[in-house]
């Protein structure tokens, strides 16, 4: 099966994209599924994820016509819009990256990467970053994220397609690890 990659059109995927995230949440799936599958952690509405895309289009798989994938971007404008990740925000104040304040370098966050259960396995999550690249590398040097530490196969995920660690560390709802893509190389 094949998948096409591209920029969120917008208000048409926006309900795709919060039907996929609302399957996924970690308070929705069980215990063993999310080890197994992973999960996704913040809910957003409808008129988040439009503020969200108005500042910088996220990216969409589709196989056929049906949205089976999204990586949400998340530019620095987009920051007061979700308060609960401020504390990764004000974290990322603290890190360096090659020497330089993470915060100096041109980057991005990943708000959120999930891909539907019926596509898992077959490189969607692996294109999702491709369409990043190709997108974003020409504005942004660096995209970042966080990852719950609880989520080994987001975690083992992002390795894979080039992810490094920055830190690790505690907040009042679980135990995050920041990673980084160097989108230079």
């Amino acid at each position: 099966m094949s998948f096409t990659v591209e920029l969120s059109n917008g208000d048409s995927d926006l309900d795709g994209i919060l039907a996929l995230q609302r399957a996924n949440l970690r308070a929705v799936v069980t215990p063993e599924e999310g080890l197994r599958s992973g999960f996704v952690t913040v809910a957003h509405t409808r008129e988040i994820l439009g503020r969200m895309h108005a500042f910088g289009p996220s990216v969409v798989a589709r196989r056929r016509s049906e949205l089976v994938g999204y990586a949400l971007t998340m530019t620095a404008e987009s920051r007061p819009l979700l308060p609960l990740l401020e504390p990764m925000f004000a974290r990322f104040a603290t890190l360096t990256y090659d020497g330089r304040a993470l915060l100096a370098w041109p980057f991005y966050v990943m708000g959120q990467i999930c891909v539907d259960a019926s596509a898992r396995g077959q490189g969607v999550f692996d294109l999702l970053y491709a369409g990043h690249r190709e997108h974003y590398a020409r504005s942004y040097q660096l995209l970042v994220t966080e990852i719950s530490a609880r989520n080994a196969r987001s975690l083992r995920a992002h390795q894979r397609v080039g992810f490094s660690e920055l830190t690790r560390y505690r907040d009042e709802t679980d135990d995050w690890v920041i990673v980084v893509l160097d989108m230079r190389r």
